[in-house]
Formats: C-alpha cells, structure tokens, sequence
C-alpha cells in the first residue's frame, strides 16, 4: 500500500483519542494494536456474550470491528478539525467467526477531502492457527466545520 502523508501532525494521538470515546469498542473490549498514517489494526477476545445461535461470534460484532477499523484508517490523514462518520460499507462473510482472538486490519484506498474509500479485513485466531473471516469495503466521511454554520437546532434562529 502507499505510504500517506496524515494532514493532522497529531493524528495518532487524535486517533487514539476518537477511538476511547467510543463506548461501544470499550463493551466489545476491542483495542488499538497498531496504528500508522491509513493504517490500523485492532483487536478483541472471544466473548460467549458476544455470540449467536451456533457459538459463532455474531456478525454484527465481527461488522462493528470492521467499520470502526475503517473509521481509524480513514480518521488518520483527515484534518485536525474534522470528525467522522460511516456513510457505506458491504462486509463480506468468508468463515464461521470462531476463535479465541479477532483482529481487525484496515487500511486507506483512496484518501479525499470528504469521502475517504477503505478496506478491511477480519482474521480469527483459533487453536494456533489465523483465518481469513471476512473483509469489508467501507465509504468514510469528514465532517468538517462549516463557515457560518451555527450549532443551534434547525429551526431555533427562525424563532428568535
């Protein structure tokens, strides 16, 4: 993959940041292993409360690594004033999601300005050995501040 020049020179501990306020990766106990300009890589152990029917890691769990790896990818080269947002992903299911350890690695396609272009893999590691268990193509957004924008609610100036 291309090596990315981040636009934040703070960008990892921005990331990193953006990442713990997400209480949702905390419940899934999902953390940062690796992180480098469009590049992440997280990880999360097997939980029983995290499975459906068949023991399996349920897919929306598997699905939630992914697009957050997709989200800390793409956040690394966007500017320190912007936050982000999902707006498209297609997740792929290639393996039944069991294993002791999932680890989640992303990566930048193509940065833009507004729409950054990300894909993603997930892994389980289990009795020694690693599988490919499913990928993600992921459509990230910045949201960047707008000039003149107020933070009021729609509707609020108008009835002033």
């Amino acid at each position: 993959m291309a090596a990315f020049e981040p636009k934040n020179p703070g960008y990892r501990a921005a990331a990193v940041a953006m990442f713990e306020r997400q209480p949702a990766m905390r419940t899934l106990g999902i953390v940062i292993v690796r992180l480098s300009p469009g590049e992440v890589e997280l990880a999360m152990l097997h939980s029983a409360d995290f499975t459906q029917q068949n023991g399996f890691v349920h897919a929306g769990i598997i699905t939630a690594g992914l697009d957050n790896a997709c989200g800390v990818a793409a956040f690394t080269l966007m500017p320190s004033e912007a936050d982000i947002l999902t707006v498209e992903f297609k997740t792929t299911l290639l393996a039944p999601a069991r294993g002791e350890r999932f680890v989640f690695k992303a990566e930048v396609v193509k940065p833009g300005r507004t729409l950054t272009f990300c894909e993603a893999r997930a892994f389980a590691e289990h009795e020694g050995k690693t599988t490919l268990i499913a990928t993600m193509t992921g459509t990230l957004m910045a949201m960047l501040p707008r000039v003149g924008a107020s933070h009021e609610p729609r509707g609020l100036r108008a009835q002033q």
